[in-house]
């Protein structure tokens, strides 16, 4: 995967975070830096979970319908087992994936790979959602993106769950959640 004097490498790596809630944009802004680091002639690798199966197995796909080819992992591992010799490694929906999901980003950017994440800050309830605030802790760079309330047309931060499952991850889409402003938010959970 890389070689043993890879602290070698002039590049110099980072990590950038764009979270936000359901329907903000962040797969949308993803795929646009993606696309940019591919005109620019780089390397790009794009991983994501297995359990995101909405649209297409194996692509990165927007709620506007523009999709990426991807590599699709059930653990963050195995990230860093498939990785090759990438200038830029993307990951979506990095919420789904387990607490390792840091140290690999960590690892890459340390070996001068550009690292561009991209999930939701917040869970269905508001907490904090899985590696999320880790990620953003050490990320060089943190985009937050907002969706539009669908109540009251301010900017919406919070993902609300309108199905009856109350199970911490559902994937879904306009069937299972809206985009909530904060006081929306708080009206609809109480």
């Amino acid at each position: 995967m890389f070689p043993e004097n890879s602290n070698t490498n002039p590049r110099k790596g980072w990590i950038e975070v764009i979270c936000g809630s359901m329907f903000s944009g962040k797969t949308e802004e993803l795929i646009r830096r993606i696309k940019r680091a591919q005109i620019a002639k780089q390397n790009v690798e794009i991983y994501k979970p297995v359990i995101d199966n909405r649209y297409a197995k194996e692509k990165v796909v927007s709620h506007d319908a523009n999709e990426i080819n991807s590599k699709v992992v059930a653990t963050s591992s195995e990230i860093y087992k498939l990785v090759k010799e990438p200038d830029v490694v993307a990951v979506d929906e990095a919420q789904f994936f387990d607490a390792g999901i840091l140290t690999v980003c960590v690892e890459l950017a340390n070996k001068g790979i550009r690292v561009i994440v991209a999930g939701l800050d917040k869970d269905y309830l508001g907490k904090p959602f899985g590696p999320m605030p880790s990620l953003m802790a050490s990320a060089e760079y943190v985009t937050k993106v907002h969706a539009v309330c669908v109540r009251c047309g301010s900017l919406a931060n919070f993902s609300h769950r309108i199905s009856d499952d109350d199970s911490l991850i559902v994937v879904g889409e306009k069937n299972n959640y809206e985009p909530l402003c904060r006081e929306c938010f708080n009206k609809a959970i109480n």
